[in-house]
């Protein structure tokens, strides 16, 4: 893989593992286009996917039936029926299916997503982020989701003339559809405030670590610190400032339990070079200690079996 574009990295993250594809260290392939059942890798490990992580790799995960417990970072739900979920480069999810699991998994480049999505660039950072969509029947969505999964599918296995036009066009087809997911009782894209709080949310996971300053933010989406408090108000339910020190605390969680790293170096990578300043900072925020909480967490199952599946392949 070409690391140049690497996001962010994780130093020392011995027991929360990349994989190109689940189980597979390293890819020789930079293919277009990655699909196979859920079935097809779960079953080979119990039907449990281990907490791991992909580093330029963009997932999406159709459950057409069975159950699915989904753990992505914090967030964990269980999944009845037709679901769907999302899962960026570089975010740690795990999966435990039913051995009746039916669906499917598309794996493509994250750059390739981004691309896709060029010509519609106010959808590209809504699409880009984890998601757990469940019940796509009650939406009134799972006919047009199950639709769009399955025609590309179908479009990845065919070799046609103009293949590649034609799974750039449906894979568009699916991303506006889960798009459309998180619009849906918003007035379309949804108001100004949820617009801009997007929009700062997004710069806050792209700059957390340099800056903690309100009017940085609020200078670089050119609105006062005064205003972005209202609409972090309005739509988080917090202030400007506490959305940023949740997304800190969110990091330093995933380095205490994924990392050898000593609360010293995970306070220096997060911007805070005096350890007691960044132990007391998380115990406010966290409501424990950054000793405590990584001495009651597990490390992940470090389930590194191997087993012979493709990278994402060439049409």
């Amino acid at each position: 893989m070409d690391r140049a574009d690497k996001e962010l990295d994780y130093p020392n993250m011995n027991t929360i593992p990349t994989y190109a594809l689940y189980g597979e260290s390293e890819t020789g392939s930079e293919s277009w286009l990655h699909w196979e059942t859920i079935t097809s890798r779960s079953q080979l490990y119990g039907f449990h996917i281990a907490p791991h992580r992909h580093e330029q790799l963009f997932q999406v995960l159709y459950l057409a039936s069975g159950v699915a417990e989904v753990a992505i970072d914090e967030e964990s739900r269980t999944l009845t029926g037709a679901s769907l979920v999302t899962v960026p480069p570089l975010i740690v999810h795990s999966y435990r299916f039913s051995p009746d699991v039916e669906g499917v998994v598309l794996t493509l480049f994250a750059r390739d997503v981004r691309a896709v999505l060029a010509d519609v660039s106010e959808m590209v950072e809504d699409v880009m982020r984890p998601r757990i969509v469940a019940n796509l029947a009650a939406r009134g969505v799972e006919g047009e989701i199950d639709h769009a999964v399955r025609r590309l599918v179908v479009e990845a296995d065919r070799e046609a003339p103009g293949q590649i036009a034609a799974l750039k066009a449906r894979l568009m087809l699916l991303l506006l559809a889960i798009w459309r997911l998180d619009s849906a009782g918003l007035g379309g894209k949804g108001d100004r405030a949820e617009m801009l709080a997007r929009d700062y949310q997004a710069l806050v996971d792209a700059h957390f670590r340099e800056s903690r300053a309100v009017p940085f933010y609020a200078g670089k989406l050119g609105i006062t610190p005064t205003h972005l408090n209202r609409v972090c108000r309005r739509v988080f339910g917090a202030s400007a400032l506490a959305v940023i020190e949740r997304r800190v605390v969110l990091e330093a969680k995933r380095y205490l339990q994924f990392s050898a790293l000593s609360i010293k170096e995970i306070g220096i990578l997060l911007g805070y070079s005096d350890p007691a300043y960044f132990s007391r900072f998380f115990a406010r925020r966290a409501g424990t200690a950054p000793t405590t909480f990584r001495g009651r967490v597990k490390p992940a199952d470090d389930d590194r079996a191997r087993e012979g599946a493709q990278p994402p392949r060439s049409p």
